[in-house]
């Protein structure tokens, strides 16, 4: 009877930030995303170099002189961080070209970063794309999806509710 008081959750939900496969965080290439040292998410194997934004959101932080990272704070409350490649910081910006800048506020779908993911592969490089929700109480209750293709800013990959 006196639930008419009682707060509604909201239901929040994030897209792949790449066309491509998503796998579980475990099963990054790399050992530091694996282990979920940095947080929890998941892992795209792109098929193509547009990253965008997941959800409505304000970006957090870039990575201005490698652009190979960019953090975002998404409608929620959810962190987090969107790394693109394996050890790509390296780079110092070679092949990669930011399209948004700190403080920017976002729609899910807009084009975040571009990056030649072919030539990158050719010098060797991993170019899984970590889709990193970082340590929060908000985090504890994100629900990840994996096992499938996804498009870019449509298919959803997390979904969580409000407090």
């Amino acid at each position: 009877m006196f639930n008419i008081f009682k707060k509604k959750q909201q239901e929040y939900r994030m897209t792949a930030t790449a066309d491509g496969t998503v796998i579980p965080m475990a099963e990054a290439a790399d050992p530091v995303f694996s282990s979920c040292a940095l947080g929890n998410g998941v892992v795209i194997r792109p098929v193509n170099g547009v990253i965008v934004a997941p959800a409505d959101g304000k970006v957090t932080a870039t990575m201005e002189e490698s652009n190979h990272a960019i953090g975002m704070e998404l409608k929620g409350g959810i962190e987090i961080l969107i790394h693109i490649g394996v050890d790509t910081v390296k780079l110092k910006g070679e092949g990669f070209t930011a399209l948004v800048q700190s403080g920017d506020e976002v729609r899910e779908g807009t084009e975040l970063i571009r990056f030649d993911r072919e030539a990158l592969e050719a010098k060797g490089y991993c170019m899984e794309i970590m889709q990193i929700v970082m340590d929060s109480e908000t985090a504890s209750g994100v629900r990840y999806l994996t096992g499938m293709d996804a498009k870019a800013g449509e298919t959803v990959i997390a979904s969580w509710k409000s407090s």
